[in-house]
């Protein structure tokens, strides 16, 4: 039972979380209604694939809603390739990509499909997402399809102004990037804010307030057939949620979670972090040696972003591909309640 030495105003919940399964389809994707409030802000298409020789490939487009409020992501592709030490910004690819500020969005039975706007200046792009099946075609970079993962994850955070309800699906992925066979997962999240909101950048309970030290989607796929897949937070006074699911079907929610961040001396960049949930199971985060997203780092977003695999420790099982692309925050904290320092 949580314990308060210090008592709220009215509307402030000290940053307690709802946390859940939900229905993924094409129809609840289209949707643009509002949920607690809060306005559909933004629909974010996020993932990393690998080829046969060990690179990745991670990007993300922002598909605006409506009723959203733009923050300074737009598309951004990243790869190995372009250093061979850390994932790197491949700003000639991005520039042959259409940006579109606001797509095309229609629903046909239960599919989903948002596009570029034609004649747009730009390499068009095509997203389209049901029940059962996504494609991500960037023209003249990647044609990428594929099946859930698990089922759908929402999170609710109320407060007092402002507040988020945050939604996600995992999917994942094969075909072709750069010409080159791949495989890897993707999310593909939606993000409900205040009016004039916007995910990292305005009215963003959490990043605004510098509340959370560890946020990850992840996914593994092993090669016996299995899966793990997620979604956790852990931050300051209440913040923190996980919801879990495996090929079982089984899927496993708390709000009671701890975690502990470690980052590399001088760096932004975790060396390694754990999360306990209910007190006794242990996941650990296992960097990709590859896997820092440097680019990011002084600019947007504001957080530190990583590749790497998430594990319950103990587990032997063989991985066959994975997703594990998350933040943390060195000046946020390294664990509930333990702040933090920048550099």
């Amino acid at each position: 039972m949580k314990t308060y030495k210090n008592i709220p105003e009215r509307g402030d919940f000290v940053y307690q979380q709802l946390v859940g399964p939900c229905k993924t389809t094409g129809p609840a994707l289209n949707e643009t209604r509002s949920f607690f409030g809060l306005l559909l802000s933004k629909s974010m298409p996020f993932g990393s694939v690998r080829d046969d020789e060990g690179h990745i490939y991670s990007f993300v487009r922002s598909v605006m809603a409506p009723t959203g409020t733009p923050n300074p992501t737009r598309f951004f592709y990243q790869s190995t390739r372009i250093d061979g030490q850390h994932i790197r910004m491949d700003t000639e690819r991005m520039a042959k990509q259409a940006l579109t500020p606001m797509p095309t969005q229609t629903l046909d039975g239960d599919t989903v499909r948002w596009t570029s706007l034609p004649g747009e200046e730009g390499n068009p792009w095509l997203l389209e997402a049901s029940a059962e099946h996504i494609k991500w075609v960037e023209e003249g970079l990647y044609e990428l399809q594929g099946k859930p993962v698990g089922c759908g994850m929402q999170w609710y955070l109320p407060g007092v102004e402002w507040g988020t309800f945050y939604v996600s699906q995992l999917w994942s992925l094969s075909g072709v990037c750069e010409g080159r066979e791949v495989k890897g997962l993707m999310a593909l999240d939606q993000v409900y804010m205040a009016e004039g909101g916007a995910i990292h950048f305005k009215k963003d309970l959490v990043v605004n307030n510098k509340m959370h030290v560890i946020w990850w989607s992840f996914a593994t796929v092993y090669k016996d057939g299995t899966f793990d897949s997620g979604s956790f937070m852990v931050g300051h006074d209440n913040l923190g949620y996980a919801i879990f699911n495996n090929e079982k079907g089984e899927v496993r929610t708390t709000t009671d979670i701890e975690g502990v961040a470690v980052h590399k001396d001088g760096s932004y960049f975790l060396d390694h972090a754990r999360i306990v949930l209910d007190g006794s199971e242990e996941w650990e985060f296992l960097p990709d040696e590859k896997g820092e997203m440097a680019d990011f780092v002084g600019g947007f977003p504001i957080t530190a972003q990583q590749e790497g695999r998430w594990r319950r420790v103990g587990d032997t099982r063989e991985p066959d591909h994975w997703l594990a692309w998350g933040e943390s925050d060195r000046r946020n904290g390294s664990a509930r309640n333990v702040r933090g320092a920048d550099l």
